[in-house]
């Protein structure tokens, strides 16, 4: 069987939640599932003695544009929070946690609703509550969520899932990883789909 696609991602990451939105489809195409893995790119930053894109010189004004035009040439609805970037911490938990309890599926269609609130409708996804209703929109109990974003081993299951996505060295997001080949970024999905298509680029 071939291996799944490894999709390392960050709720506050526009070019995360692109990926999001094309990532399964593409797959799917070669008869490949994705693994979903929710990071921290404040923790990885540190590690890469970096800051988010709109905050650096010259590069943030360009990436504004950029955004804007890369939705709007893959049609992707889009719109630049008000609140931008956020703390992802929370919402990542509850991924990890609806993943343990209701499976992949599941998580995934919460992951593809925070992203959807997000960056369409200007909905700050790092508040608990917006946590909890995006989570009861999936059929998941929200109380049962808000008591499990605490508990300390989905802590540590968020710290573990950065540490191990440092270890494979993934440094931003989106980062792909197909049969051992590293893909960072939206822009390099074209490539991505030429090694599933050839097996080799």
């Amino acid at each position: 069987m071939k291996t799944p696609l490894q999709f390392y991602f960050d709720f506050s990451s526009p070019y995360g939640y692109f990926a999001a939105v094309r990532i399964d489809e593409l797959a799917a195409e070669f008869g490949r599932l994705v693994d979903w893995h929710p990071v921290l790119l404040g923790v990885i930053f540190k590690t890469t003695e970096t800051r988010p894109l709109l905050q650096l010189p010259l590069k943030g004004p360009y990436s504004k544009h950029d955004l804007t035009r890369t939705a709007r040439h893959h049609q992707i609805a889009f719109k630049l929070p008000t609140i931008f970037p956020i703390a992802s911490h929370q919402t990542a938990r509850a991924m990890l946690w609806i993943q343990n309890k209701h499976g992949k599926d599941i998580a995934k269609q919460f992951a593809k609703k925070c992203y959807q609130s997000y960056f369409v409708d200007d909905i700050n996804i790092s508040e608990v509550e917006a946590i909890l209703k995006i989570a009861a929109d999936c059929g998941v109990n929200s109380e049962e969520v808000a008591n499990g974003i605490q508990l300390p081993e989905i802590k540590v299951q968020l710290k573990t899932e950065v540490d191990v996505a440092l270890e494979q060295g993934v440094f931003g997001s989106p980062f792909v990883v197909v049969d051992g080949e590293a893909f960072w970024g939206f822009d390099r999905f074209y490539q991505i789909e030429a090694l599933l298509k050839n097996g080799q680029i």
